[in-house]
C-alpha cells in the first residue's frame, strides 16, 4: 500500500505493537458496524467521484457507488457460505461476508484502504476492484489467481483465509504465543535470479491469533523509521502493510485493543508431565460471566483434545466466592511423537470474551518406537544366552523382541527385572529385561536383535553382533598361525596388514604390533573371504590392517600373533619401509576440538584431538577451568583427527580430568604450537558442579505440592512433588485413601523443582498409580519428615474412578 490519499499526515504511532497489533477479540468482533453504517462511512469519505473511464475503457465507480451480482459460496469450516444476488453494494457485500466468515467489517474496510486506497480514492481504475484486498495477488507483477479476481471473490477469499490463519493448522510459523524472527523488509534481487535479504529481522513475541494472521498475509514489520514518518515514506528498509492497518484502523475506528479481563476466562495450569504413551495434565479455569464448568482444550503438539474442568477444588472456591467448586481438570491426553513438544492449555470462553490460553510447557514425551540394547551374548548349552532390556515407551506393560540367528526368529517377552535400564526409564519400573535362550549351530553366528513396537512408531533394531559358539573346534594348546603380507607406506605413517588364526578357537585372536620396540594389541576380526576359504571351519573375521604412525624415516615393524588359550604365540614377521615424512614447518596453527565433557561430582573430563599441521607429532594442550590452566599431550588414541589428517595417525587425543569448583565454570582448550606460529583455542563448554554442600537437620517440617489426582478405569494416578529442608536425598510419603495410608518413596526427578529451590536436588516427584474400587474416594497425601520435626499434610482430594 503507497497511496494515502485523502487521509490525515501522521507523525507518530504511538501505541503500535509489533506482536500485537490487534487484538483477537476486536478482529473478530461482527458487531461493530450494520450494512448502513458501513455504507454511511463510505459516503463520508468521497463526497464527489470524477467518473468517466479508466486507462482499460472500463468505468470509473467509487466504493460508494460500486454494485455487482454475487455469487453462491459452500458453508465450511471457515465460513457460513454465501447466497449471491444481483446488484449488491460494496457495502452490503462487506457486512455479509463479515457475518459468514466472523471477521470486524472494519477489518475488511481497512484492508481495502491498505491494499488499494478504494476508501478514499475518488477515480478508482476498475483494476483495483478486481485486486481489492492482493488475496491470492503475489507480489513482483505476477497475476492473480483467476478463482479470486474480482471484489466480491477478494473480500470472501480474505476473510475466509483470516479464519484459515488463525485456525493455525496449516499455518504454523507465526503462532501465537512464541518469538519470530520478522524481516523489515522484503528480499531485494542482486542479480538476475539471485535475491536477497539485505535489511534484516529482529525477533517479535506474537501475542495473538489475530496479529499472527496479518503477518502471513503480509510478512514484513515497519522499522523505526517508517514508524516516524506516521503515513509517510520511511528508508530503503522500511515497509508500511501492516504500519497501515495500524494507522487506519486507530485513526478511522479506535483502539485495536479491547480489555478482556471482566469477560475472558482465567485459571491456572498446575501439572504437566509425560507420563508412557500420553500427557497427564492439571489444574482449574472460570469463565467470570458463569458458576457452571467450562470447558478446556488441551493441544499436544498442535492435536487438540477437549476436557471438562468440572472436578472439585474447594481451594478454587475459596478464592473466588460465588463461582462454586466444580473447576478442577485432571486428564491424561494422546502423546504425539517422540520429539519435545509444546503442550499449550486454553480455558474455552462460554460467553462475552474470547478464549485464554492458561500457558504452554515444553516437555519430551513419553512416546514412540521401542528402546533398549543388548548387554551381553554368552554362549549356554545348545546356543546362546542374549541378554538386554527393552521398553516401548507407550506402555509401561512388557515389550516383545524379537532374537534373530541365522536368519531365524524366535520371540521373547521383556520382563525380567534389569539393573541395565537407564534413569531416563524410570517411570516404567525395572521389568523390562530379558535373557532369551536361542539355539545355535557351533563355530561364529551372527545374533540380531529387535524391539517390537505395539503403539506410535515402527520396530526398533538394537543392532547385530558376531559370536562363536564353542564345539567342533578342541582346544589343544596348538600355536596361532597367519601371515604379515605387507607394509605399505605413507606420509608420516605405515599400514601394516596380514591374517591371523589359533587353531583351537574360531573367534578372532589378538596381533601385536612392534615398532621401534614398542607394541600395540590389535584385534584380527576383519572380514577376509579368502581367509574363511583356505580354512574351512573357522569363518572370515580374521584379517588385520592397521596404521601405524612414525616420525622415523625408515621404519621396522613386527608381527607377532597371540594365542588365545594356552600355547605359545606366533611370529608373522618383521618388515622394513622407507616413510616419507616431508613436512614443511609453514608456521600453520594447531587444529583440533573439544569430543566432550562430562561431569562427575567435583570433576570433569575433557577429551578431544589436536594436530599441529607442521609436524604429525603429538603436540600439548592447555587445558584452563577458568583462568587456572594445565599442560597436557595430545597423544591418545582418537580417531577424530584422521578424517582431516589421515597420515597423520591417531594419537592425537586427549582425555583429562580436571577438578571444577562449585557451581558454573568455563573450560577452555588450547592447541599449543610446536614452532612458529600461534596457538590455538579449540573452544570453550560451561559445566556446573551440583554438589551440594551438606544440609543440616534443623528439625525443619517437609513442604511440596498435591499436583494432581487422575481418576481411570481401577485406579487413580496421585502426583506432586515434597522436600524434607533438612536433605537432598528423596523422603517418604503416605498417600490415604477413605483412612488407609500406604507409604511410598517421592524419588521421580522434577527438574523444574531443582531450578525452583537450587541445592535441593532433583529426585522430589511422586507420581503413583494406586488401584481402588469403582466410585468416589478421598485421596489424602502426607510428605513424612525423615528426621526431627513433624510431617506436613500436602492437601486433600475426591476422585471419580470408574468400574
Amino acid at each position: 500500500m503507497k497511496s494515502t490519499m485523502g487521509v490525515p499526515v501522521k507523525t507518530s504511532l504511538a501505541g503500535f505493537s509489533a506482536g500485537n497489533i490487534i487484538s483477537d477479540a476486536v478482529f473478530t468482533d461482527t458487531t461493530t458496524m450494520t450494512e448502513a453504517q458501513i455504507q454511511s462511512f463510505f459516503n463520508s469519505k468521497v463526497t464527489t467521484c470524477r467518473g468517466g473511464t479508466d486507462e482499460d475503457g472500463r468505468p470509473i465507480v467509487c466504493i460508494k457507488d460500486f454494485r455487482m451480482n454475487t455469487v453462491n459460496r459452500p458453508a465450511d469450516t471457515y465460513c457460513k457460505g454465501y447466497t449471491g444476488a444481483a446488484g449488491e453494494s460494496a457495502a452490503r457485500i462487506i457486512y455479509r461476508v463479515s457475518q459468514s466468515c466472523g471477521i470486524n467489517p472494519q477489518v475488511l474496510i481497512v484492508m481495502l484502504q491498505k491494499e488499494q486506497s478504494l476508501v478514499t480514492h475518488t477515480w478508482p481504475s476498475a483494476w483495483r476492484y478486481d485486486k481489492a484486498l492482493g488475496q491470492g495477488c503475489p507480489d513482483g507483477g505476477v497475476a492473480c489467481d483467476p478463482k479470486f479476481v474480482g471484489f466480491f471473490h477478494q473480500v470472501y477469499g480474505a476473510a475466509r483465509q483470516m479464519q484459515l490463519y488463525m485456525e493455525g493448522r496449516y499455518f504454523k510459523w507465526y503462532a501465537p504465543g512464541n518469538t519470530w524472527n520478522l524481516l523489515w523488509h522484503p528480499p531485494v534481487q542482486v542479480s538476475p535470479g539471485v535475491w536477497k535479504d539485505v535489511c534484516g529481522s529482529s525477533p517479535v513475541y506474537i501475542a495473538n491469533k489475530a496479529t499472527s494472521a496479518l503477518y502471513y498475509y503480509t510478512p514484513y514489520q515497519p522499522n523505526a523509521a517508517a514508524l516516524n514518518a506516521g503515513y509517510g515514506f520511511g528508508d530503503s528498509c522500511s515497509s508500511y502493510g501492516n504500519r497501515n492497518f495500524y494507522n487506519y484502523f486507530t485513526d478511522w475506528f479506535g483502539s485495536t485493543q479491547k480489555n478482556p479481563a471482566a469477560d475472558n476466562p482465567f485459571g491456572n495450569v498446575e501439572m504437566v508431565q509425560a507420563s508412557p504413551g500420553e500427557v497427564a495434565v492439571s489444574g482449574w479455569a472460570i469463565d467470570p460471566n458463569t458458576s457452571s464448568p467450562i470447558s478446556v482444550h488441551v493441544y499436544v503438539g498442535g492435536v487438540g483434545t477437549a476436557i471438562a474442568a468440572d472436578q472439585t477444588r474447594w481451594d478454587v472456591a475459596g478464592a473466588y466466592p460465588g463461582k462454586g467448586e466444580k473447576h478442577g481438570f485432571s486428564a491424561r491426553v494422546p502423546a504425539q511423537g517422540p520429539d519435545a513438544t509444546e503442550v499449550c492449555i486454553y480455558a474455552i470462553n462460554s460467553g462475552p470474551g474470547v478464549n485464554v490460553l492458561l500457558g504452554c510447557q515444553k516437555i519430551v514425551p513419553m512416546t514412540g518406537s521401542p528402546v533398549g540394547a543388548v548387554t551381553s551374548i554368552k554362549a549356554a548349552g545348545d546356543g546362546f544366552d542374549v541378554t538386554g532390556w527393552a521398553i516401548d515407551p507407550d506402555t509401561t506393560d512388557a515389550a516383545t523382541v524379537h532374537v534373530y540367528i541365522g536368519g531365524v526368529g524366535r520371540a521373547f517377552t521383556a520382563d525380567a527385572a534389569s539393573t541395565a535400564i537407564p534413569t531416563a526409564y524410570q517411570q516404567y519400573g525395572a521389568n523390562h529385561g530379558f535373557v532369551a535362550h536361542v539355539p545355535a549351530n557351533t563355530g561364529a553366528q551372527t545374533i540380531c536383535v529387535y524391539g517390537i513396537n505395539i503403539g506410535p512408531g515402527g520396530t526398533s533394531d538394537f543392532g547385530c553382533q558376531q559370536a562363536t559358539k564353542p564345539g567342533g573346534i578342541e582346544e589343544k594348546g596348538r600355536a596361532p598361525i597367519g601371515s604379515f603380507e605387507t607394509l605399505l607406506t605413507g606420509k608420516g605413517m605405515v599400514t601394516a596388514k596380514g591374517w591371523a588364526i589359533d587353531p583351537d578357537t574360531a573367534s578372532p585372536i589378538q596381533v601385536h604390533l612392534y615398532q621401534g620396540g614398542v607394541g600395540r594389541a590389535y584385534t584380527a576380526d576383519k572380514a577376509r573371504a579368502d581367509v574363511a576359504t583356505a580354512n574351512p571351519g573357522y569363518g572370515d573375521k580374521h584379517g588385520f590392517e592397521e596404521q601405524l604412525t612414525t616420525t622415523d624415516t625408515t621404519t621396522t615393524v613386527c608381527a607377532y600373533a597371540i594365542n588365545a588359550g594356552p600355547g605359545g604365540n606366533a611370529f608373522l614377521g618383521c618388515k622394513t619401509v622407507d616413510v616419507d615424512q616431508s613436512i614443511p614447518d609453514q608456521g600453520r596453527a594447531p587444529v583440533g576440538s573439544i569430543a566432550s565433557v562430562d561431569v562427575s561430582g567435583t570433576s570433569a573430563r575433557v577429551s578431544g584431538w589436536a594436530v599441529d599441521p607442521d609436524t604429525r607429532s603429538p603436540i600439548n594442550v592447555h587445558i584452563y577451568v577458568g583462568a587456572a590452566g594445565q599442560a597436557f599431550i595430545a597423544d591418545k588414541a582418537n580417531n577424530g583427527s584422521l578424517s582431516a589428517f589421515p597420515s597423520y595417525g591417531s594419537y592425537h587425543g586427549f582425555d583429562q580430568t580436571v577438578s571444577i569448583p562449585s557451581g558454573t565454570s568455563t573450560i577452555c582448550v588450547y592447541g599449543i604450537n610446536t614452532g612458529p606460529g600461534g596457538h590455538s583455542l579449540l573452544g570453550c563448554k560451561q559445566v556446573t558442579n551440583s554438589v551440594a554442600p551438606p544440609v543440616v537437620d534443623r528439625g525443619r517440617a517437609p513442604y511440596g505440592n498435591y499436583e494432581a489426582l487422575i481418576g481411570g478405569a481401577g485406579t487413580a494416578t496421585v502426583a506432586g512433588w515434597v522436600i524434607d529442608p533438612d536433605t537432598t536425598d528423596p523422603i517418604t510419603i503416605h498417600i490415604y485413601v477413605d483412612g488407609v495410608g500406604q507409604p511410598y518413596t517421592a524419588d521421580i526427578a522434577r527438574p523444574d523443582v531443582a531450578a525452583a529451590y537450587p541445592g535441593t536436588g532433583s529426585n522430589h516427584g511422586f507420581y503413583q498409580t494406586i488401584p481402588m474400587s469403582a466410585g468416589s474416594h478421598g485421596v489424602c497425601v502426607y510428605g513424612i519428615n525423615n528426621g526431627t520435626g513433624g510431617h506436613t499434610l500436602l492437601g486433600c482430594r475426591t476422585v471419580t474412578v470408574t468400574g
